[in-house]
């Protein structure tokens, strides 16, 4: 196919009326620059994104990014089903860290109750979902030096998650899709010797951190591909409505866990990396250092867990135990009630956001007081964040485009449309 046949193939199908048209420049060595589309069939853009991009030689003048190759009716999915129900649905947004998108959805629905979640399931929260949490962070930042060379830190950072991921499967019964969370509680208590393999799991992940620390954080090439690479300060990084690492990147103090404590974060010790030049460098910087922090949150939450239920002693809200159910004719028919018809929120709306992997996640939702979501809306990072991809693209080369979108840490299921 001729290159005027390939551009008119990109405006008629993708409707690309402003990147996929080429102009032409008065410089010496180009006369007219090229349109090349990057995705959704390149790997590094998941099969979810696709970025055309307008170059003069290596620069990139212009880029029209679209997210459109993932739909999943995640919202419209919710106003199927029971709040509860809701939970495996909640999974498949950022599925890196799927339990925090879990707690997540409970906590709004117990804003709507007007309940909270006992003590100690609020402390199981708060470590299973700073587990997630660098587990998040160690595929972003894996996945993103592979991408530029840096094979042995992806395989020690994937080794790493391997062993949060079997103390995720130890409570959850899963690695990937949990389902974990209940409205007003979790699923099951932690198993007995938890702590333990915490701490051997930890001790290992440290370990596996200092080497790539070694390995790559001072690296003369890592450090040439990344800083002063897709700058964004922190007037831009508000104005665009970034949020967690990116943010934090640009050197903007935010995070929800401080600033809004939920789930008892106001008892924790811990600190918030902040970047300065808000560039690629910082953000891997943020990131990895942030990984320490949930390290540290989950040690203390571990070493101070209280005694007592893991969810709401409340048949409208919570299953009755099995038991009762087999033993008492009042256990029946609630037990029946609840799986039949569901939680039932009064009628109203809430918006509750959480800091999730990437940044804010929040859920706003409707009730018109049946057990079913009149209305669910998901803020998801992901979508926010790739909003702001071709401000960072502006002027780079082509080359800095795979680490930028790494930076990035789109997902596809939260970024979905």
């Amino acid at each position: 196919m001729s290159q005027r046949n390939l551009l008119e193939f990109d405006v008629g199908v993708g409707g690309l009326s402003t990147a996929a048209r080429p102009r032409a420049l008065g410089d010496d060595l180009h006369s007219e620059t090229m349109i090349v589309s990057l995705g959704p069939t390149h790997p590094a853009t998941h099969g979810t994104i696709r970025i055309v991009t307008e170059l003069s030689g290596e620069k990139i003048v212009d880029a029209d990014v679209d997210v459109g190759y993932l739909h999943r009716g995640f919202e419209k999915m919710c106003e199927t089903v029971d709040y509860n129900q809701v939970m495996p649905y909640t999974d498949r947004l950022n599925y890196v860290s799927p339990v925090i998108n879990n707690f997540g959805w409970c906590l709004t629905i117990e804003k709507l109750l007007g309940i909270e979640a006992p003590k100690r399931a609020q402390y199981i929260r708060v470590i299973l979902s700073e587990i997630s949490r660098v587990s998040d962070h160690l595929t972003c930042l894996g996945a993103s030096a592979m991408e530029l060379g840096a094979f042995t830190v992806m395989l020690y950072m994937m080794e790493a998650r391997e062993f949060l991921w079997d103390l995720l499967e130890e409570v959850t019964g899963a690695r990937l899709t949990v389902s974990y969370g209940r409205v007003g509680g979790v699923k099951d208590d932690l198993t007995h010797d938890f702590a333990p393999k915490m701490a051997e799991a930890f001790k290992k992940v440290r370990e596996h951190l200092h080497n790539c620390d070694r390995l790559l954080t001072r690296n003369r090439i890592f450090i040439d591909r990344m800083c002063d690479v897709a700058v964004m300060t922190a007037d831009e990084a508000v104005s665009f409505g970034l949020t967690g690492p990116m943010l934090r990147g640009s050197g903007v103090n935010y995070d929800l866990r401080k600033a809004f404590p939920y789930f008892s974060y106001e008892e924790f010790d811990f600190e918030v990396p902040l970047g300065t030049k808000g560039d690629n460098y910082d953000r891997f910087l943020v990131r990895f250092a942030e990984m320490e922090q949930s390290l540290r949150i989950c040690e203390q939450a571990i070493a101070k867990i209280p005694q007592g239920a893991i969810i709401v002693d409340d048949p409208h809200v919570a299953l009755v135990p099995k038991d009762e159910v087999y033993s008492s004719i009042d256990g029946m028919i609630n037990h029946f009630e609840l799986v039949m018809y569901g939680v039932k929120p009064p009628q109203g709306s809430v918006y509750q956001a959480i800091e999730g992997g990437n940044g804010e996640l929040g859920y706003y939702v409707v009730s018109d007081g049946s057990g079913k979501p009149y209305r669910a809306h998901v803020r998801s990072p992901s979508f926010i964040h790739m909003g702001s991809m071709r401000k960072m693209l502006l002027g780079a080369n082509v080359s800095d485009l795979i680490p930028t979108f790494g930076m990035v840490n789109m997902i596809g299921g939260e970024c979905d449309r």
